[in-house]
């Protein structure tokens, strides 16, 4: 998989969105960085699930500082950022059940991104792994990033909390354009029939077309990764799962190259950093 290039564009920032808990957001989040990074990348992880942070647990790390440190006077985002991988795989940790991050409102969070920007612009990707919901602090945090990827099981409650989330964002923060990713398929066939499902919907009550990134499939080596603490690309790199997730990663590289010249022009986090700038 080669996916570097001689004049790369600027960070492209990723939201990983899901309508409900338990679907792999995060473990996909997680394996999609790990692919991009094997791929010549650097690329930051965001754990922005500010009511149940759980990045930290499935690499079996222990960070001394999180999010909410840089609240505090003096703090900077270098003393928050940690290396999952020497030479440009990091991690941002977040804090769970902390009241002062589940309550952030607009200035809080346009704060706290304008003190990270400097920080963000010095990947090539920006994953932001959001809590599960349509609660106002997922929602207004993920409508400021420049690909929103919705993750959904075949499960009809995962279809329609899924559908939920797209269908608040669209009409309540304006976003248009949505990428979907489908977990724990039985085959490629399964998956593409899932997204048809939801792509339908959003099609007909929505006007909204929806772009499918791919399926992944069930896989026992999946919850093993996770058990041990290790992403599941470096755990089983040539497992049916890390297969799919690869193909993800490389259509995620080739939408970042199709926006080109217009990530150079714009920032990293709209709508908030566009306003501070």
């Amino acid at each position: 998989m080669d996916m570097t290039e001689k004049n790369p564009n600027a960070t492209l920032s990723v939201s990983i969105l899901s309508g409900k808990g338990g679907v792999g957001k995060t473990n996909l989040a997680l394996n999609l960085g790990f692919a991009l990074f094997r791929a010549g990348h650097r690329l930051l992880l965001m754990d922005f699930d500010v009511g149940l942070a759980n990045v930290d647990v499935l690499l079996g790390l222990s960070p001394e500082k999180n999010l909410q440190d840089l609240f505090r006077p003096g703090a900077t985002a270098e003393d928050v950022v940690y290396p999952i991988e020497e030479g440009g795989f990091d991690f941002l940790p977040s804090a769970s059940g902390v009241p002062e991050l589940l309550e952030m409102d607009e200035d809080m969070r346009e704060a706290l991104f304008s003190k990270l920007n400097t920080v963000f612009s010095r990947y090539d990707y920006l994953f932001l792994d959001h809590g599960a919901g349509i609660g106002p602090n997922v929602l207004s945090a993920a409508s400021l990033s420049r690909m929103p990827v919705v993750v959904v099981t075949p499960e009809p409650t995962s279809l329609t909390d899924g559908y939920a989330v797209i269908k608040v964002l669209s009409s309540k923060h304006h976003v248009r354009h949505f990428h979907v990713l489908v977990n724990q398929v039985a085959n490629a066939k399964e998956g593409q029939r899932t997204f048809d499902r939801l792509a339908a919907a959003c099609e007909r009550f929505l006007g909204l077309s929806l772009s499918f990134l791919g399926g992944v499939r069930t896989d026992a080596a999946v919850p093993e990764a996770v058990r041990r603490q290790v992403p599941l690309l470096k755990f089983a790199p040539t497992c049916a799962a890390a297969q799919d997730i690869i193909a993800v990663a490389v259509k995620i590289h080739r939408h970042r190259q199709k926006l080109g010249a217009t990530l150079r022009k714009t920032a990293i986090l709209k709508n908030i950093l566009e306003r501070a700038s």
